[in-house]
């Protein structure tokens, strides 16, 4: 039986599969010695690759934290356990399966879907009925603006992720005398609200550089060709090119870069490790800039898993598979060990009294610093900007933590 169902009675799948539903048995928020977090995410659609990798990361710290003795409140320990459901990377059903986990299933702690859409879709409804949740993939800053008191987000907001490479073209430009105004930027995002939040970011950080934008396209809605914006790319020929479409668009784009030889100097594009774009795409992907929420060789430690490349490790040896370790999957951890925390400090399962505890979190994991403004997003970890150079990510800023210098201009194979 599929993970996402594997939770569900097999008179409950039936019925599902009839378009039936409200029979099946409701979970309690907690069942005897288990907690039951609940979280609609995406196994198919556009959004399932990186589903997976979020469903991987909470799966390993539930397991982890079940070894460790597992959560202790009011003098009990209790196991973790996640209810799933597919949202098929839509909305709407993302809304709907919130309703579920909350009125049929009883659900009263929720993990977050994956993406800036499903979990804008779920937030309205876990405040309509006032149930916290934990959510890691959802980055999108406009969720932070809508006076919602029972979201918390383990994640920096999208705005920060290809800002700052637009500072990096500038320091490169200024150290071999150029003006930063005379750049110009290329610009291809998908229309969803954690792309277009990226392209904020981006658009701040080039005004405040005076740089000018000569190509400001949108991806198609399916994600799977860009080649008439590389073609305007390659006739306008800019000097950055930034692109942003999580797993799928990113995919693309690195297929179509390499089969059309497109020269840039500097490009870069979200979820470089989530399409795995070095094990499908070789030396082509050398030099692509890459932010990510987080990496296996910073000094980040906390007592669940360790280090930074501790959980690096664990991961590796728990799913096979992976020759770099998704950030989704890094935070979706996170965001269960906020859960462990919570309620410990808590010492009830009152969601009040646990959505009270969430909202003071201050911890150190191996994941980073994690506190949550009165907004609910993670005031306490920046972002990190790496760049693939010979078929590894090399941390290159921010300087305090850079492994290697930016290797600049990109040198295209074969050319």
């Amino acid at each position: 039986m599929t993970k996402w169902l594997r939770n569900i009675p097999a008179l409950a799948v039936a019925m599902a599969g009839a378009g039936i539903i409200g029979a099946a048995p409701a979970d309690a928020k907690v069942e005897g010695d288990t907690i039951i977090l609940g979280s609609a995410i995406s196994f198919t659609g556009k959004y399932s690759t990186n589903g997976i990798h979020a469903s991987n990361g909470y799966d390993l710290a539930v397991k982890r934290i079940n070894e460790m003795g597992g959560v202790k409140v009011g003098g009990k320990s209790y196991k973790l356990k996640i209810k799933y459901y597919d949202d098929e990377s839509t909305p709407l059903r993302t809304a709907q399966l919130g309703e579920r986990l909350i009125k049929q299933d009883g659900i009263k702690f929720l993990l977050g879907p994956y993406s800036s859409a499903t979990t804008t879709a779920m937030a309205p409804i876990t405040e309509k009925y006032k149930i916290p949740m934990v959510e890691a993939e959802g980055a999108a800053r406009s969720l932070f603006t809508k006076g919602y008191k029972y979201l918390f987000a383990v994640l920096s907001t999208s705005e920060q992720y290809l800002a700052p490479v637009i500072d990096v073209a500038a320091e490169i430009a200024k150290k071999a005398g150029k003006k930063p105004s005379s750049l110009r930027i290329a610009m291809v995002f998908e229309n969803d609200p954690f792309s277009q939040d990226v392209r904020a970011g981006v658009i701040d950080a080039v005004k405040k550089h005076g740089m000018k934008i000569v190509l400001d396209d949108k991806m198609p809605r399916d994600l799977a060709d860009i080649s008439a914006t590389l073609t305007k790319v390659r006739a306008l020929k800019p000097d950055v090119l930034v692109a942003s479409g999580h797993s799928k668009g990113a995919a693309t784009a690195a297929r179509q870069i390499k089969e059309m030889k497109i020269d840039v100097p500097m490009i870069a594009m979200t979820h470089c490790e989530a399409a795995k774009i070095i094990k499908k795409f070789g030396s082509s992907a050398d030099g692509f800039l890459c932010p990510t929420q987080w990496g296996e060789t910073l000094a980040y430690k906390g007592d669940t898993f360790g280090s930074a490349m501790d959980y690096d490790t664990l991961f590796k040896k728990t799913y096979s598979g992976y020759k770099n370790v998704p950030y989704q999957a890094a935070q979706a951890s996170a965001a269960v060990m906020v859960w462990k925390d919570a309620f410990e400090r808590a010492n009830s399962f009152d969601t009040e009294k646990v959505r009270q505890a969430l909202s003071e979190t201050d911890m150190k994991t191996f994941y980073g610093s994690i506190k949550f403004s009165k907004a609910g997003n993670n005031i306490a970890k920046p972002m990190v900007l790496r760049q693939i150079q010979k078929g590894k990510f090399k941390i290159v800023a921010p300087l305090k933590w850079a492994s290697a210098p930016v290797e600049h201009p990109r040198k295209v194979p074969g050319m």
